[in-house]
């Protein structure tokens, strides 16, 4: 019996671990888009307020004066490496995107937390 509780803590840790950090405990500072001979430029930094390492996945999307979404990606600013508690990581990515004349505004959040 022993046994079995020790394995399925074990069995467990890691979804705990994951749990412990989500997409709020994560802020993104300094966005700023722009765009120079039509490529987009889509920088800011990603900080890890979690208190563990964990990774997490940004969305930008990009809107139309009317409000229209005309591009929509994600993207994991640190790849596949964790971020330690209170670091942070630079990221651009605006090569993900291509450009159009009707881009008027952009939008960034977290949107999934994950730790490799």
């Amino acid at each position: 019996m022993k046994a079995l509780v020790v394995s399925a803590v074990l069995l467990l840790a890691p979804l705990a671990a994951q749990a412990a950090c989500a997409p709020g405990d994560f802020a993104i500072k300094d966005f700023k888009p722009g765009v120079a001979a039509s490529r987009l430029s889509l920088r800011g930094e990603l900080v890890n307020n979690c208190a563990a390492a964990s990774a997490a996945q940004v969305r930008i999307e990009v809107k139309d004066a009317g409000g229209k979404v005309l591009q929509s990606k994600q993207g994991w600013p640190a790849g596949t490496a964790n971020i330690p508690p209170g670091d942070v990581v630079k990221f651009d990515l605006g090569r993900m995107f291509h450009y159009q004349a009707e881009m008027d505004s952009y939008t960034v959040s977290v949107v999934d937390v994950r730790t490799w």
